[in-house]
């Protein structure tokens, strides 16, 4: 039994043989292709990403034994909105003098304090940090308040993330 095959992988993308019983071959298009491979369409956006912005405020001016006012602000829109967010939520706590310590967007924040002064009515600076997670600003947060009080005792008083959010279009 003898028969002949052809292989279609002598034309074109978009194309097609054709001939061959009288010894002619060709291409020929492919209907509704007009000479091109099909494409996909393109994909068509869903939403959007958009950046969020947190802020830690506190009151620089507390006398020694006093609680510190603190104000935060997460997941606000700007840079700006989340620091005057912080700052309001500080004066509303009874600053008088709040300033911003940390701004941050896309990350998380934490603020750490020495676990001897927490409730004790001992002065102690607080100690702020930010990083992609929380774990990370943890650990962080720690080991600098540590440094900076001799080794000491550590404890997060405070944790967040402003971390950025898909907006859909409809």
């Amino acid at each position: 039994m003898h028969a002949t095959a052809w292989a279609e992988g002598r034309c074109p993308p978009g194309q097609y043989p054709t001939g061959g019983s009288n010894g002619v071959l060709g291409c020929a298009p492919i209907p509704g292709a007009n000479g091109e491979t099909a494409q996909p369409p393109a994909p068509v956006p869903t939403g959007k990403w958009e950046s969020r912005w947190g802020a830690i405020a506190e009151d620089e001016d507390v006398p020694v034994g006093a609680v510190t006012p603190t104000g935060v602000a997460v997941s606000r829109k700007s840079k700006q909105d989340a620091r005057g967010a912080a700052i309001d939520a500080c004066s509303q706590r009874g600053g008088k003098r709040c300033v911003v310590r940390l701004a941050y967007h896309g990350q998380c924040a934490v603020i750490a304090d020495l676990t001897s002064a927490i409730g004790s009515g001992k002065r102690s600076v607080s100690y702020f940090a930010s990083a992609e997670t929380t774990g990370k600003a943890e650990a962080l947060g720690l080991k600098e308040c540590a440094a900076a009080n001799g080794g000491a005792e550590c404890e997060i008083v405070y944790s967040a993330c402003s971390v950025s959010e898909f907006k859909p279009y409809r």
